[in-house]
């Protein structure tokens, strides 16, 4: 039998509004700083860049920074600079950033973390509409905390 881990760190970007984190997951240079910085300037905040703290409380995530990267984020042409973050977010929604997107998904999906589901959508971090796909998807696929 194995034991259940009750953290994690996950190679993600993470925003947070109104106490609903959202991950954005994808490979380095993928663009998840970048949509990130886009969602900061729709209201969102900060949680962690790059990197993602999951633990577990009951049948939820909560995600926090590691602390050597707590409040920085590294933007393109800019360096490492420092941020406004929050800490201790539930999550609500994962978002895959790809280049390729289905016009009309087939179904919900999800992701587990820490063998607690998540909702998960895809999304092209590099169109126009971006951080506004973000923000439906949150509303109307998140998990409400």
């Amino acid at each position: 039998m194995t034991a259940r881990l009750s953290s994690e760190n996950v190679h993600a970007t993470t925003v947070a509004k109104d106490g609903r984190a959202v991950m954005l997951l994808g490979p380095s240079g993928s663009g998840k700083s970048d949509l990130a910085l886009r969602l900061l300037d729709h209201g969102f905040a900060l949680v962690s860049d790059d990197r993602t703290l999951l633990r577990r409380d009951g049948d939820r995530l909560v995600a926090s920074a590691p602390a050597t990267i707590k409040g920085k984020m590294e933007v393109r042409g800019l360096g490492i600079v420092d941020m406004p973050w929050v800490d201790d977010v539930p999550v609500a929604l994962a978002v895959e950033l790809v280049s390729e997107v289905h016009r009309m998904p087939d179904e919900s999906r999800e992701r587990s973390f820490l063998s607690v589901p998540v909702p998960l959508v895809s999304i092209d971090p590099t169109t126009a509409s971006a951080a506004a796909k973000v923000r439906l998807a949150i509303e109307h696929f998140g998990i409400r905390t």
